[in-house]
């Protein structure tokens, strides 16, 4: 009887050692999601650079942000912008995060209509650049605005839709 009693003891404390670290196992595999909303967005711009040729374009200023498209820097907690060397390339690649969600809609606004103008100007000159004008990806995600003209915003895109889902 006490044979069986240590038996049934020795399975029991098995069992319970086994489902300790099946739980634990389990528990470390469903890490908390980093959130997303304490991302600049040249912490987004460093993760793009990855997918990206950027070495024929050059990372613009706040005073280049504003002369573009009319966006004050108090407007955006925080921004990437990399723009063509001159202006006969349509190559933009340009991340913002808005500081307030009110204005995000406006500000994409502005980007939109400047690159209206830009497409433009491009269409019957400059046929190569225009199609990528026209492939172009902007779009918004919660405060975060990416705009991509370049043969690789596909690329672009997914990687700032991996980032921020």
């Amino acid at each position: 009887m006490i044979n069986l009693w240590k038996l049934f003891n020795i399975k029991f404390v098995i069992t319970i050692i086994v489902c300790t670290i099946t739980l634990g196992a389990l528990s470390g595999c469903f890490g908390k999601k980093e959130n997303v909303n304490n991302l600049s967005a040249t912490e987004i711009g460093e993760k793009i650079k990855h997918v990206t040729n950027l070495e024929e374009i050059k990372e613009g200023d706040s005073k280049k942000l504003q002369k573009l498209y009319n966006i004050k820097t108090d407007e955006v907690e925080s921004f990437v912008l990399y723009t063509a060397p001159t202006n006969i390339k349509a190559d933009e690649i340009a991340v913002m995060k808005v500081k307030d969600m009110k204005n995000v809609e406006n500000i994409k606004e502005k980007i939109s209509n400047k690159i209206e103008k830009k497409s433009k100007s491009f269409k019957d000159y400059l046929p190569d650049e225009y199609f990528l004008m026209e492939k172009r990806v902007l779009k918004t995600k919660d405060n975060y605005i990416l705009l991509a003209i370049s043969k690789d915003a596909d690329k672009v895109e997914k990687t700032f839709d991996e980032i921020l889902k």
